[in-house]
């Protein structure tokens, strides 16, 4: 049996993740019979690598993972940062004055470089609840002390979409902005995305772009779709990636993944 794919990447949250921050057996089991059947499995992530080893090493990933929404690849198995990119501090603030000359004061919250590298969070910056290391700023000079990979933006008023659109139009030539989830905003160097990251990775396993078929359910999707030979939009994708998805799949609590890897599967078996 052959396996039409190479490479099966998927994102964490909202995808391969249940609402729980679990993944489910039937998921398990449709990845472990994908890479038997000769496929690599790459996680995608836009957490940077501290808040996603843990989750690594529940599922006994060994292989490569790129964090950071691509600033980071990181050897699961060797627990091995192998490149990195940073923000320049700079520029970043540049940019966030830029931001809040057009909507206003932001909260803010920052990830620090590095297989350590503590999330620091500003006054005011809504904090998703769960096991994840955080370090309360009490004086906002303390954000720019170290190298950072992204800054994390939110507003009192603008819901996500708006926030992120208006940041683009401000200062979208100077750094990458883009929506990751329900209450993350994120300012990046300028042409980072999770495309640049995976095609990083994949070379590392001698693989390329159309071998290649990704999973996603967030705007920060996007440029891995437009890199993958077939982008699949899970149930509870945002509208953004659906509209450019190849196919939509079931939820992230429904395993849309096991769905589509299952049929591929049952396909390849008939061949």
């Amino acid at each position: 049996m052959t396996f039409p794919y190479k490479l099966v990447a998927t994102d964490l949250d909202g995808t391969l993740l249940r609402d729980d921050h679990t993944v489910s057996e039937r998921t398990r089991e449709a990845l472990a019979a994908a890479t038997a059947a000769g496929a690599a499995h790459i996680v995608v992530t836009g957490r940077a690598v501290p808040w996603t080893r843990h989750i690594l090493d529940d599922l006994g990933y060994e292989g490569l993972a790129v964090c950071g929404q691509g600033a980071q690849v990181y050897h699961a198995g060797e627990h091995k940062l192998l490149t990195s990119l940073t923000l320049d501090r700079q520029l970043a603030g540049l940019a966030l004055s830029k931001i809040e000359a057009e909507v206003g004061p932001l909260a803010l919250a920052a990830s620090r470089d590095g297989l350590q590298g503590e999330v620091l969070v500003g006054p005011g910056y809504r904090v998703q609840e769960g096991p994840l290391p955080t370090h309360l700023m009490d004086d906002p000079a303390e954000m720019w002390t170290a190298p950072l990979n992204k800054v994390y933006i939110q507003h009192p008023e603008l819901d996500d979409d708006a926030l992120a659109e208006a940041a683009r139009q401000a200062v979208g030539s100077l750094v990458n902005v883009v929506m990751a989830g329900p209450g993350v905003v994120e300012i990046l160097p300028l042409g980072l995305s999770k495309a640049t990251g995976l095609s990083l990775a994949a070379r590392r396993l001698g693989l390329k772009a159309s071998d290649t078929l990704a999973f996603g359910d967030m705007p920060n999707d996007i440029p891995m779709f437009g890199w993958a030979q077939h982008g699949v939009a899970m149930a509870n994708a945002h509208d953004e990636l659906k509209a450019v998805a190849h196919e939509i799949t079931a939820s992230n609590e429904h395993d849309g993944i096991a769905v589509v890897l299952e049929e591929l599967l049952r396909t390849a078996s008939r061949v």
